[in-house]
């Protein structure tokens, strides 16, 4: 862990000063009472913290690496990821070797393929510094890397003193306060909490006081059902105190927006019609699904008067999507390029989004069907 020279000290302790003088009673109070917070939190969470990958042997490389799997994931969810990953490229240097296809197969299946390609991009040019930086700064300029992301790894990896503020954060923060503000959406409660944050964070623990700020918000301040009774910090928080900890943060309810998509399941000789995304597209960059009639070159109304095989859906971001699968007949006609007929037995050749691999694989195993022309 980096030491911290005097000076940065003393402008951290600086910065909270300046912030307890401009908040509210409730903050003022926990701030004044933060080393009592820091040793009540840290003495909790070298008990019960989980034993993960990258608490481990802990290295650079499997934080980074984790931190952008966990990027909208589940701790659940990207153990299995993980371990395939550090597996097959242990290291900066051959992740920034290793060609963007075998890349984004490793991340099949995680979703948001951006990430994959952001950490691809990061390992080449952090295999080619001719030393480590390790400022929050010079990791932002990074791509995938933004203030939470810079602040979790320079903070675990180099002891710098910058606090994480997630979704897990501020429910804490907002509970601990009982800020009854409401926010339009979680960024804009994450900026108005990073001051709040950075106050209680020690300089001589912040690696470990941010992921004992996540781990709490992970294993007991849950958003419904908070385990209070066995919060470690209960005693600092004024909505448990009034005995209403779910109704903080308060945050505007996420307008979700509803889709419908068809999708054509074509086959013949026992290989499959899918639709190659461009190497330029911005969500699914050399991705392949099930195309739509649209790219397939058919008509979707006749598509949609044929045998529905499956109806699926899924989330992105806030888009709720509903997909209906349909037997078709081969389009007639010269493909355009980024058709593909792919053998059903070559698929695990390919990387596919996640939900059309389980849906292809799903579908697949039923009883052929005879699609009308």
């Amino acid at each position: 862990m980096a030491t911290k020279s005097p000076e940065s000290t003393k402008g951290f302790c600086f910065a909270a000063t300046v912030f307890c003088a401009l908040c509210d009673g409730v903050a003022k109070k926990l701030i004044t009472r933060r080393t009592e917070f820091q040793r009540a939190l840290l003495a909790w969470y070298r008990v019960h913290a989980r034993q993960l990958p990258w608490r481990e042997a802990p290295s650079l490389y499997k934080t980074v690496v984790s931190e952008f799997m966990l990027q909208q994931t589940q701790v659940k969810t990207v153990l299995p990821f993980l371990a395939r990953w550090l597996a097959e490229l242990p290291d900066f240097a051959t992740l920034a070797a290793a060609s963007e296809a075998r890349v984004l197969k490793l991340w099949e299946g995680l979703g948001y393929y951006s990430r994959a390609r952001n950490l691809h991009r990061l390992a080449q040019q952090v295999a080619a510094w001719p030393e480590l930086r390790r400022t929050p700064a010079a990791w932002r300029e990074l791509p995938g890397v933004g203030p939470y992301t810079s602040a979790a790894i320079t903070s675990i990896s180099f002891g710098a003193p910058a606090a994480c503020v997630d979704g897990n954060v501020v429910r804490i923060l907002a509970r601990l306060t009982a800020d009854a503000t409401e926010f339009r959406d979680s960024a804009s409660a994450s900026k108005n909490f990073a001051p709040l944050a950075e106050a209680l964070l020690p300089v001589d623990t912040p690696g470990d006081h941010n992921q004992a700020m996540m781990e709490l918000g992970a294993t007991v301040c849950f958003r419904h059902n908070p385990l209070c009774l066995t919060c470690p910090v209960r005693p600092f928080c004024a909505a448990a105190n009034r005995g209403e900890p779910e109704a903080f943060p308060r945050l505007a309810p996420k307008q979700m927006e509803r889709r419908a998509v068809a999708r054509v399941w074509c086959q013949k000789n026992g290989a499959l019609l899918l639709h190659r995304s461009a190497a330029g597209a911005r969500r699914l960059a050399n991705i392949h699904e099930l195309p739509t009639p649209e790219q397939a070159g058919l008509d979707p109304a006749k598509v949609s008067r044929g045998e529905l095989l499956a109806k699926k859906r899924r989330g992105i971001t806030r888009f709720q999507i509903t997909e209906s699968i349909y037997a078709t007949p081969e389009p007639r006609g010269k493909l355009p390029a980024e058709l593909v007929w792919v053998r059903l037995s070559d698929l695990e050749t390919l990387t596919l989004s996640g939900p059309h691999r389980r849906w292809v694989a799903e579908i697949a195993a039923k009883p052929a069907v005879s699609p009308t022309s």
